[in-house]
This record gives C-alpha cells, structure tokens and sequence, in this order.
C-alpha cells in the first residue's frame, strides 16, 4: 500500500494529511504534529511505503483551504478511517454536528443511546485520526469550558471562534 502525505500551513499552523488510494487517512496538527503523523502511521499502516507528495492531496488541501476562508461548511471528500467500533459510531456521530455549533461530551454519549458513557465518547473523540474533517473540536465539556484537544486547546478555541464568525447574526 502507498501512503501520500504532505504539510500544509494553515492559519492553526502546520497540519500533516496522508492518504492511501482509498481516502484520506490522517491529518495531525500542533506541537509535534509531523512525529504524531509518522507515529501514527506507523501503527496503523506498518507496511505500507510513505511517500511525500502534495499533489495527491490536492482536493484535501484546496477544501482546508476553503474551510479557513470561511468559504466551506462541510467537507466532501473521501475518509478511511481505522477504530474499534466504537470509535467509528463516534466519529459517524461528530460528523452530524452542524458547523458552528458545540455539543458536550454528555450529548453525544446521548445521541448514541449511551447516556453514561461520557467518558468513552470523550476517549473515542481524542483518537479521532482527521481532527477538523471529523469535527471532534464542536464538542465541549457541559459547563461550557473546552474540554481537550488533540491539537491543544488554542487550536480548539481558534477553530470554534473561525467558524463562529460565520455563523453570528451581524446588523449589517
């Protein structure tokens, strides 16, 4: 299997993205966000031969693109994701979140007809592997504060006000 990957810059800083001839497969950012890349490859995808290669990514980065220009709500691009079960429900769930709006972990555990597994949902959301794409950063913890992100809280925040932007009322 060939794995393509590439480094963008992005007004959150630098996201790593790799996909295979399937779909994407990974998008890190952050401190550390290349290492957490190959870490993760590496784990998932042991065998496969990594190659650099912005081209293969070009739908993915012209849609990043659009989506911090405020331009794109919702992505439409092809995703593979690896997960328990589990993890998979919840990441098919982060992606009913409409843009612009937060949930809190308790909410989704709910709309998964798990009303007490808060926690495994919060679990599950902090290994999603294409953060931003599958928006795991539109959940919050229930006191209104930002819970975790993989990305780090600034990221979050930054994610959350950028899409806030679009989607607050103005007098003109």
């Amino acid at each position: 299997m060939l794995i393509h990957y590439t480094a963008v810059d992005s007004p959150v800083g630098w996201l790593y993205l790799a996909r295979n001839d399937q779909g994407l497969i990974s998008l890190t950012l952050g401190p550390e966000a290349k290492s957490k890349l190959f870490d993760y490859l590496n784990r998932s995808y042991s065998s496969a031969e990594v190659k650099a290669s912005q081209p293969a990514l070009k739908d993915e980065i012209n849609q990043l693109e659009e989506y911090f220009a405020g331009q794109r709500m919702t992505f439409d691009l092809d995703l593979t994701l690896k997960g328990t079960d589990f993890q998979l429900q919840v990441w098919q769930m982060l992606e009913t979140i409409p843009y612009g709006k937060t949930i809190s972990y308790g909410d989704l555990a709910k709309m998964m007809d798990n009303p007490g597994g808060m926690r495994a949902v919060g679990a599950a959301n902090g290994q999603n592997p294409i953060p931003i794409i599958v928006p795991c950063h539109r959940v919050i913890a229930a006191d209104g504060s930002l819970g975790g992100f993989t990305g780090g809280l600034d990221i979050k925040r930054k994610l959350l006000d950028l899409e806030a932007q679009k989607t607050t009322p103005t007098l003109f």
